[in-house]
């Protein structure tokens, strides 16, 4: 390491200790569909953002829709967005670059990158979807790995040994709140695939032709805000996703007030249990329950308990300040680390 090599070492702590390094946190384009996912990058980014870190949202296509029309202008104004495509990309080794588990071919694209490389994983069941049989994150140069709970860290940190984890929950927006009204005869559906949601509703009202006058919704191609207003005024919410990693959907629905009925997910969140919602494993039995419970509700007959167990589910989230104080504290610590690495180099060079 000579001079010249030394004086861009403490350039780049200098970056570092200033907080203008760069934090790229990749997204891809959703085509302007709503997706708790994305909102979870964004919330982190702009949360960076307003704290005086140089976060940039880094997208692949010039045509990216972004986030405005369903999450919000404020997330595309207050945090400045990259295009990679046809553009020279400027990675420095005091920048970091946050890559979500699914792009597992990114990782090896960028593994001779000099920057810090973090994993961000959401959904362990796509953690292995991108990667070669025998490739792993550390192969890439990506050690650390932020993901969104307890259960899912364990089971990760089996597979990718050589990674170091952190956990970072999200929270549920103050958007999703009590209605005053009674609940309408409305039964919300949320699902990853949309023949998931017409196939329970065809086979809903074929088995149960009595109630057709109840209205199902596909919570679909909404915005933030008209996404928790729709939830907020059904009687019952469907949830179908065995792959969710997290599961915002069913707690946004419990904070609305509003039960919800679902399928596990294969990896079982922290929060679920038999008292704070109707949790399945077959997904066929759906209707069925479905029918049973539309019948007790229309008697008055749902037991209180499970309303009060939402309750105290919800109570017990990270609330968004709690949020932001863990990612503040999370890069705080990266960039650190980070910075007395570098001067542990200098310091070996000088003696």
């Amino acid at each position: 390491m000579d001079q010249e090599q030394i004086e861009k070492v403490k350039l780049s702590i200098q970056n570092l200790e200033d907080k203008t390094s760069r934090v790229y946190f990749f997204v891809h384009d959703t085509k302007g569909n709503a997706k708790a996912s994305i909102k979870y990058i964004y919330d982190m980014a702009l949360t960076l953002r307003k704290n005086g870190y140089n976060s940039i949202i880094l997208h692949e296509k010039k045509d990216y829709m972004g986030v405005a029309s369903w999450l919000g202008e404020e997330y595309m104004t207050e945090i400045p967005h990259q295009v990679i495509e046809g553009e020279n990309i400027q990675i420095a080794p005091e920048d970091f670059l946050i890559v979500p588990e699914i792009f597992g071919f990114m990782m090896d694209q960028v593994k001779n990158l000099p920057c810090g490389k973090i994993v961000l994983t959401q959904a362990y069941a796509h953690m292995l979807e991108t990667l070669q049989p025998g490739q792993n994150w550390s192969q890439f140069g990506f050690f650390k790995c932020i993901t969104t709970t307890d259960v899912q860290k364990k089971q990760i940190e089996k597979v990718m040994r050589n990674n170091s984890f952190d956990i970072c929950e999200p929270y549920i927006s103050d958007v999703f709140k009590k209605q005053e009204k009674p609940p309408m005869p409305i039964i919300g559906v949320h699902s990853r695939e949309q023949e998931d949601t017409i196939n329970l509703i065809k086979t809903f009202y074929l088995r149960f032709p009595q109630y057709r006058w109840f209205t199902f919704r596909d919570l679909r191609g909404l915005s933030h805000e008209q996404f928790a207003n729709a939830v907020s005024e059904c009687m019952l919410t469907v949830w179908i996703d065995s792959e969710s990693g997290y599961g915002t959907f069913p707690l946004e629905s419990m904070k609305s007030g509003v039960p919800v009925m679902g399928i596990a997910p294969e990896l079982v969140p922290y929060w679920m249990n038999e008292e704070n919602g109707i949790w399945i494993k077959d997904r066929i039995l759906l209707p069925e329950l479905l029918g049973d419970w539309i019948q007790n509700w229309l008697e008055d007959n749902i037991a209180p308990s499970i309303y009060e167990n939402m309750e105290k589910t919800v109570s017990s989230l990270p609330s968004k300040d709690d949020f932001e104080n863990k990612v503040l504290n999370l890069f705080e610590e990266y960039l650190t680390i980070r910075a007395n690495s570098m001067k542990d180099q200098i310091s070996k060079f000088i003696d």
